[in-house]
């Protein structure tokens, strides 16, 4: 009996040891091309194997027509975008505010600081104000990345592709919010 318990719990700590050692390899795969989550290769990337894998998940749960798990592609790209752009935002936010609020600052530092954060907060609006009316206008998806003399919109694919009507559409919207010109303004459908 004593021989039977002592081979069942070396069986069990070698199960949970191979257990570990799968879990660590499948780990360093997902991270061993560099890709982490709040990269910028992982927004743009195509073929990236944690995008691959939600993809897979959403399919998995009953979506049948083809339409619908390009929705769900297109909508992690999004999804991932929006939270990329905000957890940059969210950490020159901390350092902006920091700044201000440091003593040993000089008032124009401090001034210049404060600029920034109200600048940033600009952006953010803009940005959403841009994204809700491009949506409103009937497209999927929509997110947008304002600079300082330049914006990019990036909106879902649609099935006949982006005509020229729809980059006027467009574009008029994004004119209208930021006062940019035609010129400053770059639109590109995601695949």
């Amino acid at each position: 009996m004593k021989l039977w318990k002592r081979n069942a719990i070396a069986a069990a700590i070698v199960l949970f040891v191979c257990g570990a050692v799968y879990l660590n390899w499948s780990y360093s795969q997902d991270t061993a091309a560099g890709k982490n989550l709040g990269e910028a290769a992982l927004v743009g990337s195509q073929n990236d194997s944690l995008l691959a894998k939600e993809d897979k998940n959403a399919s998995e749960e009953g979506k049948e027509a083809t339409g619908e798990a390009d929705a769900a592609e297109s909508g992690t790209y999004f999804s991932t975008a929006r939270l990329n752009r905000q957890q940059a935002r969210d950490n020159a936010l901390s350092l902006l505010q920091e700044a201000a609020k440091d003593e040993k600052a000089d008032q124009n530092a401090i001034d210049e600081a404060n600029a920034a954060i109200q600048t940033m907060a600009d952006y953010t609006m803009t940005e959403a104000q841009i994204e809700n009316l491009v949506t409103a206008k009937g497209y999927a998806d929509c997110v947008a990345f304002l600079g300082e003399n330049s914006i990019s919109v990036v909106v879902s694919a649609v099935e006949t592709g982006l005509t020229d009507t729809d980059a006027a559409r467009i574009g008029e919207i994004v004119m209208e919010q930021t006062g940019l010109k035609a010129d400053q303004i770059k639109i590109i459908e995601a695949e």
